[in-house]
């Protein structure tokens, strides 16, 4: 991928964040269309869409209940397949979002053709794709019911006006898809980063903020013409701290484990995801960034991954991390202006390669912890939490020298001097069976509040990811994301797949046990 100089590339972005801004005073929004009620998280709210009259709204998506949420447990026998159809489901939303947006004027004057164009459609694909689903299911156990309650789709508005998730959750944040982790406590144990500040990704800062420094977020600001919009930024120094130091409790595992991967110097970049959608091409349908294993695609198996080459300085770590890719909205091509996963699924923009990558593990605030199995597969966060609702999200977004406030929901925007921070805290309790599950999520789980893994599971070392990127101060910017997520905050994620070799495992246990600092 092409790279620009850093005074070129700021020019280039301060002029874009000028054009957009005169866009944002023009009144270039979003088409207004009859919008429908938004559809809920999961089987209890994908019945059939009530449409509201609603002209006045400002469409921005398509909504669709996340099928996986709704799947009782899936055989291993039926595993591929279901992972398979999901992800033709993402598709499914991907292409109908596609329609919507070439017919929006059409559909401006006529809202009922979003209907029997886009949704009816959309519709009967997910109801044959969930069929398939109750088929593969059902030659390995018992056919699950009520599958086609899963098929509703909707149209919904951006109502990202408050600080409140970006979403249909509650504002409890950081989840684990049904573990017990919204309660307060302090996921994001930021420990040893930048003097031990820690962060709470579960807490929503954006409250009684100004979160769109007065301009309507409604209007198109993105780059693509899909967001993000200007209520999605916030000036970080408008932001109160909010960020406490996790309380260490007698008997704490205190270490810490940094490995050096590099910050992706060498460009790897794919739309895959090989842990949700194994064996699928583009099936993240925006780019990532891979630093450490370098087999890693949606075809790799484990063998593949444990004989690949790696980027980590220490060669006994083969695992591999990635995270979607941050591009400067400034009007330049990149090479995937064309391809999957970028223009073709609205991620357009230039590619950032960090300055700063950190990978650290660090213990439990009440005991010691366990060494990870191989091949472990941990998803932070949740790609699509702008439909899903917050349950799952994990975003944390703060600026260099304010990491002490961090913003769940909102992209910082930082004063001069300062860089953009991401950060993932990942889960780091482990259920001692499974190195994976059917929604990739329920074997791993977040300490509860008191620092204790829930009933059944084990601590493990917790994977600490914090990205810094030198970036134009202002709006300038966007997390790739699946076309109808828009490009909010709130959809960033990490990905996190356990390679390293068992004396390296085993040595990071020791040091972090022992509280002392190791690479």
């Amino acid at each position: 991928m092409r790279r620009t100089s850093r005074k070129k590339r700021s020019t280039l972005a301060n002029r874009a964040i000028a054009a957009s801004a005169a866009l944002i005073l023009g009144g270039g929004g979003l088409v207004a269309v009859n919008v429908y009620a938004s559809a809920g998280e999961g089987p209890s709210g994908s019945s059939p869409p009530t449409r509201t009259q609603n002209a006045g709204s400002q469409l921005s998506t398509i909504d669709c209940p996340e099928a996986v949420n709704g799947l009782p447990e899936v055989p291993d026998e039926a595993r591929g397949e279901v992972d398979r159809e999901l992800a033709a489901m993402d598709t499914q939303i991907t292409d109908a979002y596609q329609q919507f947006a070439d017919r929006k004027e059409q559909i401006a004057r006529d809202p009922g053709l979003a209907e029997n164009a886009v949704l009816g459609p959309l519709r009967s694909k997910r109801t044959a794709s969930l069929d398939r689903i109750g088929i593969a299911i059902g030659r390995a156990g018992e056919r699950p019911a009520g599958l086609e309650s899963l098929a509703g789709c909707s149209l919904r508005a951006d109502d990202s006006r408050g600080g409140n998730g970006g979403g249909r959750g509650d504002g409890n944040g950081g989840g684990d898809g049904g573990q017990d982790d919204g309660q307060g406590q302090d996921q994001g144990q930021n420990q040893g980063q930048d003097g031990g500040q820690g962060q709470d990704p579960g807490q929503d800062p954006g409250q009684g903020q100004d979160p769109g420094q007065g301009e309507d977020p409604g209007q198109d600001q993105g780059q693509g013409g899909n967001g993000p919009v200007a209520a999605d930024f916030v000036d970080i120094q408008s932001v109160q701290p909010n960020a406490d130091r996790p309380r260490q409790r007698r008997g704490a595992s205190r270490g810490t484990f940094t490995t050096d991967c590099g910050r992706n110097e060498n460009g790897k970049f794919n739309p895959d995801n090989v842990i949700v959608a194994p064996g699928v091409s583009n099936g993240a349908h925006h780019m990532h960034d891979y630093i450490g294993n370098q087999a890693n695609d949606a075809f790799a198996s484990d063998d593949d991954l444990a004989n690949g080459a790696t980027t980590c300085r220490n060669q006994g770590d083969r695992s591999t991390y990635y995270w979607p890719v941050l591009r400067l909205q400034n009007g330049q091509d990149e090479n995937d202006v064309d391809a999957d996963g970028g223009g073709r699924d609205q991620n357009v923009g230039e590619i950032q390669t960090p300055s700063q990558v950190t990978l650290k593990f660090v213990g439990s605030p009440v005991g010691r912890v366990t060494a990870m199995p191989r091949f472990l597969r941990i998803i932070t966060g949740d790609a699509k939490a702008f439909t899903n609702g917050d349950a799952n999200a994990n975003a944390s977004w703060s600026c260099t020298g304010f990491e002490d406030r961090q913003l769940k929901d909102k992209y910082p925007i930082c004063p001069e001097g300062s860089q953009v921070v991401r950060t993932f805290a990942f889960q780091n309790c482990w259920d001692g069976q499974n190195t994976d599950s059917a929604n990739h999520r329920t074997h791993v789980a977040f300490a509860q509040g008191n620092g204790l893994c829930p009933s059944g599971f084990r601590a493990v070392p917790q994977l600490v990811q914090r990205i810094v990127y030198d970036v134009p101060p202002g709006p300038g910017f966007a997390v790739d994301s699946f076309p109808e997520q828009l490009h909010k905050p709130i959809t960033d994620h990490g990905d996190f797949i356990n390679v390293f070799d068992d004396r390296l495992m085993n040595k990071m246990v020791r040091c972090i046990n022992d509280g002392r600092r190791c690479r």
